[in-house]
């Protein structure tokens, strides 16, 4: 077996398998820089991703208005009439969004309002609406 220990004025220092202090520092630069690069295109992510479920919803709703209005002639400014949650405004599943209804004449206006942190990180997308003709405004937040 090979002895790696060096004798300096009479004491004996092994020779350690460890890691050095540069390395370690030199390391935990590398994982700062990638984790500056990385942070926000995950949050920048998430935004979209939260996103994303607002026009599902809407559209998913817009068709339950329309349902409702063959079946009855009329649509609601009540969600919950269209057979989805208990109360007149919907909350979506992550509760990002608060979807309510309004209807004039023969016409309706689903709108989806950015809750929590969806509002203070998604600005440009705080109100995301459907109408009875289709129309989706605005028309960056429907796009994917």
């Amino acid at each position: 077996m090979k002895n790696n220990s060096k004798n300096m004025g009479g004491t004996q220092w092994k020779k350690s398998a460890g890691f050095t202090l540069l390395e370690l520092m030199f390391t935990v630069a590398i994982v700062g820089l990638l984790s500056i690069v990385a942070y926000p295109s995950y949050s920048d992510f998430v935004v979209r991703s939260n996103r994303a479920e607002a026009p599902r919803e809407l559209v998913r709703l817009a068709n339950l208005q329309e349902q409702l209005f063959v079946d009855s002639r009329a649509y609601t400014t009540n969600i919950s009439d269209l057979g989805v949650g208990s109360t007149a405004i919907y909350e979506t599943p992550s509760h990002n969004y608060k979807i309510s209804a309004t209807v004039v004449d023969n016409t309706f206006t689903l709108t989806a309002n950015a809750q929590g942190s969806q509002k203070t990180k998604d600005t440009d997308c705080i109100k995301i609406e459907i109408t009875d003709t289709g129309k989706k405004t605005p028309i960056g937040c429907w796009e994917g």
